[in-house]
């Protein structure tokens, strides 16, 4: 008897050749990255040269740029602190998407005073927090600013017997594309 033939193993077939002339996927662009402008790094319209967000000097109360401030016991990176009453107006000079931060009263208050927050954009108030105490946490803050051309950050007494009691926009940053 003749022996049977092994079978032949699988045979895979060969990677077929790219046609000659086929085009090369082109990329589709991405848009850019957002970038995060803190507030406590802006530079003032006087200095500024009108390509990113700028506080404007004439129409904005004292205004301290910080590094590491409290509220409610937290610790922020960093912020801005207002006296209230404040006023503080942003010139955003590009396209903006968002203003973020952490409102509340700085804790250098002692757990004292009561603040009540707002943001405006184009001159209509777009948010606004309840009566902020001291000692109390910090109240998230986000709002939309597309379309919009400028920034405004109030800060008012929350009674009448509140008497100069420090603010704080904490991580309060401006998205931009």
């Amino acid at each position: 008897a003749t022996p049977t033939p092994a079978p032949e193993p699988p045979h895979s077939p060969a990677p077929a050749d790219p046609p000659a002339h086929s085009p090369k996927p082109t990329p589709t662009p991405s848009a850019p990255a957002p970038s995060p402008y803190q507030i406590n790094k802006l530079t003032w319209d006087l200095m500024g040269d009108g390509t990113k967000p700028e506080v404007r000097m004439a129409d904005s109360s004292w205004l301290w740029q910080r590094q590491k401030l409290g509220i409610g016991g937290r610790t922020f990176r960093h912020g801005v602190t207002v006296h209230a009453p404040s006023s503080v107006t942003i010139d955003l000079n590009r396209q903006c998407t968002a203003y973020d931060a952490f409102a509340g009263v700085d804790d250098m208050g002692l757990g004292l005073g009561a603040l009540r927050f707002s943001v405006y954009a184009d001159g209509q108030r777009l948010w606004r927090s309840g009566v902020v105490r001291g000692g109390q946490p910090a109240v998230p803050v986000h709002v939309p600013l597309r379309g919009h051309k400028t920034l405004r950050l109030v800060v008012e007494p929350g009674s009448p017997h509140t008497v100069m009691f420090l603010g704080d926009w904490a991580q309060s940053q401006i998205t931009c594309r």
